[in-house]
C-alpha cells in the first residue's frame, strides 16, 4: 500500500486554525494568514509553488473531519456540499468524520464525500480500500490529524511554517506524546518554512 500522507499549514506558536470558525471564517479568525502560501500572497516564490505541488499531488482518498467540510453542526440540518463549489479539489472518494447520517455527496470532478460515523479507524480503513495503491492523504482539520497522529498511520508529514503568532484557535499536536518523524526535504520563503517529514522506522 503506498504512503499516507498530510500536509498542513501551521502557525509558529502550533495553530493551524485561528479561533471562532465560522461560516464567515471558515480557517478561524486570522488563520488565512498561515495559508498566504498558497492562496493568493504576491510574495509567494519558488518555493511555495514546488510546496504546493507536494500539497495538489493527487491520492487515492482522503478523510476529513466534519468541522473542515463545511460550519453545520449538530444534524444536517440545511443542504451543505463542502467549501469548494461544484468541482472540489480532490477528484477522488473523501471520507468525513462525523456523529450524524449522511447519505454521500458525489460532485463533480471525481470527488463523492462519504459520512462515516464509526470513527477513526473506520474512515482510514475505508479509505485504505478505496484508495489501493495510490495513497490516503488526512486532509485535516485538528482533531482528524491528532487521531491520525495517534493511531501512527501517517507516513510523510508536511508542514508550512508560516511566521504569524495567533495565540489561540486549533492545534493538531496538543496530547501527542512523541513526534516520530524526522525531516527530508526543506524549504523556505518569506511566508512559510515548508518541512517534509518521513516517519523514523
Amino acid at each position: 500500500m503506498s504512503d499516507t500522507t498530510c500536509h498542513m499549514s501551521i502557525s509558529v506558536d502550533g495553530f493551524v486554525a485561528g479561533p471562532d470558525q465560522s461560516r464567515e471564517h471558515p480557517l478561524g479568525k486570522r488563520g488565512r494568514e498561515v495559508h498566504g502560501w498558497h492562496i493568493g500572497d504576491p510574495r509567494a516564490n519558488d518555493a511555495d509553488k514546488v510546496a504546493n505541488g507536494w500539497l495538489m499531488r493527487p491520492r487515492g482518498a482522503y478523510v476529513m473531519g466534519r468541522n473542515m467540510f463545511g460550519p453545520i453542526r449538530g444534524e444536517w440540518d440545511e443542504d451543505w456540499s463542502g467549501w469548494w463549489g461544484s468541482e472540489p479539489p480532490y477528484h477522488a472518494p473523501v471520507f468525513v468524520l462525523t456523529h450524524h447520517r449522511h447519505d454521500p455527496i458525489q460532485m463533480d470532478g471525481g470527488t463523492t464525500f462519504h459520512f462515516v460515523t464509526d470513527g477513526f479507524d473506520a474512515a482510514y480503513s475505508a479509505a485504505c480500500q478505496a484508495a489501493g495503491d495510490r495513497g490516503v492523504d488526512i486532509a485535516g482539520g485538528a482533531s482528524t490529524v491528532r487521531q491520525a497522529l495517534a493511531a501512527g498511520v501517517i507516513d510523510e508529514l508536511t508542514l508550512d511554517i508560516a511566521p504569524v503568532l495567533l495565540g489561540s484557535g486549533e492545534r493538531i499536536f496538543d496530547g501527542i506524546e512523541a513526534f516520530g518523524f524526522e525531516p527530508a526535504e526543506v524549504l523556505h520563503s518569506p511566508l512559510a518554512s515548508h518541512i517534509r517529514y518521513r516517519r523514523v522506522s
